[in-house]
């Protein structure tokens, strides 16, 4: 609330600021007018008396024109500050009076234009071609029957899409057959059992592979859909390792007999893999998290170049868990990289290790009337690439918006995404003294840099146009999908057109009714002059008679 009703009050010291200098900027041509036409007599009662008369000559014609003339500047005025606005994102005269209106007053200038400056020539050359929504699997998506079935049970909704479940059926088609699978009857059996929409149906195909022979896949299938707790996966898991591991070796050997066993060992190979990361995630589960980081660094380590699964975002998450650091440090200098698709897991782990440095002294007070430090302007900038990369994240980080279960499959930059991110790394962002609080100070900053995020970008490529839609698909019906912040005008082409409207209104009712917009014009001038009488009687009564007739004549 207090970082809310600062940025409030520096916003209506702006307009403050805008409206004051506009003001006496009209005042001050008038009075040069009244000057350059009355040549400003010796006396002030004379002058004063001169003004009233005449303004009391004034035709209605004049003040048609003077309020048409208004209404054309505003308008100009009005052009100018939206071209402005549509090419660099932001109002020209509210820029004009944060630079050099608000020192003034007492303000510090935070903008880091040369910082943004050097950001957008590096920005040139690290942008990538607009991809379209593609929709990955979520590394870190929970078990079916310990997990979703257990929020079913206890709710009676349903965590997972259709389109969701579609998708997860498609990718154990791919990862789980092969071409060869019906030489072998429980292989046979397995690849009927992944194309079953009826759950129930999965389960007992499973149990009759398994009196066949001792299948892998049957019991990842058990493991996944059938197991109601953690640990009775795991056990699954582990006899479906036993089982994979023999394939695996067997196929390891005959991969070179033809292209049929080559597909078999790849089948094979995305078998064990698959199978190990699924126990890590159980041990991550089950309080063992060292464990689990060893499982992990094994296997990637043992399989490199399946990047497909990204392991290494199981990784980050567990090394939070320890705190260690220093680790998530090297594991980011590795996969963070511009050759790489990037992900929130990613964005936000950097810009967490960054604020941390420096959010626990961290104060927005502070920070106003000294500038921002190297260290914070390094966390605020890895705060805004986040931020750009997926925009959603931080409402449910900030508690803004409630969290659901993860889906199983995510869209990069998209609200699924963020709700995949959120729910796994939130504690790791309260862990950290002061995080949220320099996120919830810095994140909305990052629209003022890409006001139009579909047409171009800052630090990444444009934001995809449909990632809304690709979300609604993905995530339940009883969710309220996030969708991309829209840039509002800025309060100075809003007032600049409420400005052009009203005085055009005035010259049109000017023209309509003349003599009585003249009787009201008359009245709000006398009204307006009144205090400005009485100044000035006040202090010709006080000043000596001859000064004052040196100051008229000057």
């Amino acid at each position: 609330m207090a970082e809310a009703a600062a940025g409030f009050l520096e916003q209506l010291k702006s307009c403050i600021v805008w409206s004051w200098t506009y003001l006496w900027t009209v005042w001050f041509f008038i009075v040069l007018f009244l000057v350059y036409i009355l040549r400003v007599p010796l006396r002030i009662n004379d002058n004063l008396s001169t003004v009233s008369m005449f303004l009391n000559t004034l035709t209605p014609k004049f003040y048609v024109a003077l309020t048409g003339t208004s209404s054309l500047i505003s308008g100009l005025i009005l052009i100018f500050e939206w071209w402005y606005f549509r090419k660099y994102g932001t109002s020209f005269i509210e820029q004009v009076s944060v630079s050099h209106l608000r020192p003034l007053l007492g303000g510090v200038d935070n903008s880091s234009s040369n910082n943004s400056n050097s950001s957008n020539g590096d920005s040139d050359s690290n942008r990538q071609s607009v991809s379209e929504c593609k929709v990955w699997r979520n590394p870190l998506n929970l078990f079916r029957g310990a997990e979703y079935n257990r929020y079913t049970w206890v709710t009676g909704r349903e965590p997972l899409t259709y389109y969701d479940m579609n998708l997860s059926a498609q990718d154990h088609q791919t990862f789980f057959t092969c071409d060869s699978d019906h030489l072998r009857p429980a292989d046979a059996i397995m690849q009927k059992a992944w194309r079953e929409r009826n759950p129930q149906a999965r389960i007992s195909a499973a149990h009759e592979a398994l009196e066949i022979n001792e299948c892998a896949t049957a019991y990842i299938l058990l493991a996944e859909e059938e197991a109601t707790t953690i640990a009775e996966a795991e056990k699954l898991f582990k006899q479906a390792l036993k089982a994979g591991d023999g394939c695996y070796r067997r196929s390891q050997q005959l991969q070179h007999h033809g292209s049929q066993y080559e597909a078999q060992h790849r089948r094979d190979t995305n078998v064990l893999v698959y199978i190990k990361r699924r126990l890590a995630m159980c041990a991550r589960r089950l309080g063992r998290t060292r464990e689990a980081v060893k499982m992990m660094r094994d296997l990637m380590k043992e399989f490199p170049l399946l990047s497909m699964f990204n392991i290494h975002e199981n990784l980050l998450e567990a090394l939070l868990e320890l705190q260690a650091y220093a680790d998530v440090q090297a594991v980011l200098a590795k996969y963070d990289d511009i050759s790489l698709p990037k992900s929130a897991t990613i964005c936000y782990t950097a810009a967490l290790l960054k604020a941390r440095a420096v959010s626990d002294k961290f104060s927005p007070e502070a920070a106003s009337r000294r500038g921002l430090s190297t260290a914070e302007m390094n966390a605020v900038e890895a705060i805004h690439r986040a931020v750009e990369f997926n925009p959603h994240v931080p409402k449910y980080l900030l508690e803004m918006k409630s969290l659901i279960l993860p889906p199983e499959h995510i869209l990069k930059r998209g609200d699924s995404e963020a709700i995949a991110y959120a729910f796994f790394h939130l504690a790791h962002w309260k862990r950290v003294e002061g995080a949220l609080n320099l996120l919830h100070c810095t994140w909305e900053g990052t629209f003022r840099m890409i006001p139009y995020p579909l047409e171009k970008g800052h630090l990444f490529y444009p934001y995809p146009i449909c990632t809304e839609t690709a979300d609604r698909e993905l995530l339940p019906s009883f969710h309220e999908v996030s969708v991309y912040p829209k840039k509002e005008l800025p309060f100075f082409i809003l007032f600049t057109a409420g400005l052009c409207s009203f005085t055009a209104m005035l010259a049109l009712l000017t023209h309509q009714f003349p003599e009585l917009m003249g009787v009201f014009a008359k009245a709000f001038l006398s009204t307006l002059f009144a205090p400005l009488n009485f100044i000035m009687e006040k202090v010709e009564s006080i000043l000596p008679s001859s000064l004052w007739h040196q100051l008229t004549r000057i």
